[in-house]
């Protein structure tokens, strides 16, 4: 157990000289904006660490410096919140980074397959996660929860080198590489407030309502990263609709709103959303947000969608690739309406693997049936040619 910065950089240095090391972390978000983290977990081929990131006096800047080592491979597994860790605290994104869950979806062991199935799976090691809820900010931890913690890294090593070996032998490294670019690009991590509106389940209808709600969900954003509480300790989704639709511009208006806790419009909060509410009214119509309308598919698109997802799946399985991970129906639903749809599953090896396909089963150069209890691709009778006689799909 790492307590002190020198133990740190002593740790960190004897990582730093192997191509790759395995990582994860134990934090804590139910009460917080930003997660609090409690430790963090690194391992080497010869040794393992646990990190008292709560340690008094501590930096996690030997830390910072191994995730920023380009000459060492950073391996987690579902490393987007430990990731989310590094960029908050640390202000980059780690790099290279190897993500075991993305790898294993590419190796055919299905859609985002948690830690503990994929250890058993690979190596028959079973991980007891009874303290997979624990407070890991309490002190001092259990030698049950510092096991199950440093579980977390060393079992990590084997599922990392087998997968690395199967994605070798597939001449599927690369598809790995091009999942990575997304997990490492700063974008993913940004959280900007005035894009804050864009993850609320849409409940609006009408432009003036949707700037009044643009700019209310950019306030509860900066207030809750600045007092570091979750969103809805700041003010519920359901409240921020019903303002957004009833726009009180006084807190008279604003205290009739069914949601509004009694004396909550003398509150600074309340202050502030009145305020928020005419500053969205103030802004130029011509510079009000369109409100998104909901996906609509040509009509006769839905049976090619329908097909496409029989095809998706029977590449999934022939291929061992998760089919999560190679289309989303929004892809199947854009590729229906569109052949040269700009989405993922036209592109690089999704569309050698599927989108190819998928176009001529839309075309009718493939049709799907059944052989046995199995659903089988054979050439389709395509498209009448210009003497009227049916062409065959090329193979």
């Amino acid at each position: 157990m790492i307590t002190t910065t020198d133990a740190l950089a002593a740790a960190c240095d004897h990582l730093s000289k192997f191509d790759a090391v395995t990582v994860d972390t134990e934090f804590l978000r139910e009460t917080t904006f930003w997660p609090k983290l409690c430790l963090i977990q690194m391992a080497s081929p010869e040794q393992a660490f646990v990190v008292d990131a709560l340690a008094p006096d501590i930096s996690l800047s030997p830390f910072f410096d191994l995730m920023r080592n380009q000459a060492v491979m950073k391996v987690f597994h579902a490393a987007r919140q430990d990731i989310e860790i590094v960029w908050h605290l640390g202000g980059f994104v780690p790099h290279p980074v190897f993500d075991t869950q993305v790898a294993a979806m590419v190796c055919g062991f299905g859609d985002s397959i948690s830690y503990d199935q994929l250890v058993a799976r690979i190596s028959g090691a079973h991980i007891d996660k009874t303290h997979r809820f624990t407070d890991w900010s309490r002190r001092p931890l259990s030698q049950h929860q510092l096991d199950y913690a440093i579980a977390d890294v060393t079992h990590l090593r084997d599922v990392y080198r087998f997968l690395k070996a199967n994605l070798e032998e597939q001449d599927r490294a690369d598809w790995v590489l091009e999942e990575m670019k997304v997990l490492t690009s700063e974008a993913t991590y940004r959280s900007e407030p005035d894009d804050a509106w864009q993850r609320l389940k849409m409940r609006v209808k009408k432009p003036r309502e949707l700037v009044v709600l643009k700019e209310l969900a950019a306030w509860r954003e900066r207030e809750a990263q600045g007092r570091d509480v979750p969103r809805s300790r700041v003010i519920k989704d359901e409240t921020l609709f019903e303002i957004a639709t009833q726009a009180p511009t006084d807190p008279g208006k604003l205290a009739e709103l069914r949601t509004i806790p009694k004396g909550f419009e003398r509150s600074r909060a309340g202050e502030e959303i009145v305020a928020a509410v005419r500053r969205a009214l103030e802004t130029p119509k011509d510079a009000w947000p369109r409100v998104p309308k909901g996906r609509q598919s040509p009509e006769g698109t839905g049976a090619a969608v329908d097909l496409m997802k029989v095809l998706l799946k029977l590449v999934s399985e022939n291929e061992g690739v998760a089919a999560k991970i190679i289309a989303t129906v929004d892809d199947l639903e854009d590729i229906a309406s569109n052949d040269s749809a700009d989405v993922a599953a036209l592109k690089g090896w999704r569309r050698e693997l599927f989108g190819e396909l998928a176009l001529k089963v839309k075309r009718g150069e493939i049709a799907l049936t059944f052989d046995g209890k199995k659903v089988v691709a054979v050439p389709g009778p395509g498209l009448a040619d210009k003497d009227g006689q049916s062409k065959q799909a090329a193979e």
